[in-house]
């Protein structure tokens, strides 16, 4: 089985028949004809104007004591890699606060990989490419920080221990030698109400996670 059969064994696209219906209830049509494309950067950059420079100013490439307090802090990574076609995947990676992530030194982290569902995309992906790409998220907090380098994985090591969970050392880990980091404003999660518990969805026709397997 080809990657890209794994990943999308329906191979759904919009069109006519299609499930996906476009105004009104049609079907949105195949062609692209009516589409507006932006194909080249100055395109890009005179629809969305360029970043403020401080913003720019704050890329770095060494970890901080304001990066280190978010890193210790943080339950929730997640973790974007592609394939040497491009192919890309992005999965979360959880675990209580101060074990998430283990502080190599200040160019150089650790993330602990647990039993899961042995699917491993990500992994297959840095096997083959290892630039990845890492954003570290804390519930109630709408800013995020980002971490941007080059990943190998490592199947024991002396701080192996250091990522332990209730007894229990990793499988492997992700080391990451950091070539950026920056805070990502609050934006996202301010307009998606993400901590909003009284705006959270609570659709019953939404199936649950063991409906959609079984």
């Amino acid at each position: 089985m080809s990657p890209s059969t794994r990943r999308n064994p329906r191979n759904v696209a919009p069109g006519e028949g299609s499930r996906f219906p476009g105004p009104a209830g049609a079907p949105y049509p195949r062609t692209v004809d009516s589409w507006t494309e932006i194909t080249d950067l100055a395109d890009l950059i005179d629809l969305v104007g360029e970043p403020h420079p401080a913003l720019n100013e704050k890329v770095h490439a060494t970890l901080t004591e304001q990066d280190l307090v978010w890193l210790a802090a943080s339950p929730l990574c997640f973790v974007g890699t592609s394939d040497a076609e491009g192919r890309q995947d992005v999965s979360p990676k959880g675990d209580p606060s101060g074990q998430l992530v283990h502080v190599i030194d200040e160019r150089t982290i650790a993330l602990a990989e647990r039993p899961g569902n042995r699917r491993v995309d990500g992994y297959r992906n840095l096997l083959q490419n290892p630039q990845i790409g890492l954003n570290f998220v804390i519930p109630g907090r709408n800013e995020t920080v980002r971490i941007n380098g080059r990943a190998r994985l490592v199947r024991d090591a002396p701080w192996f221990d250091a990522l332990a969970v209730a007894g229990k050392r990793p499988l492997l880990a992700t080391v990451v030698e950091i070539e950026e980091i920056f805070f990502h404003c609050a934006r996202a999660f301010l307009r998606g109400k993400v901590w909003k518990h009284e705006q959270w969805e609570r659709d019953t026709e939404i199936p649950e996670y063991a409906k959609v397997l079984y």
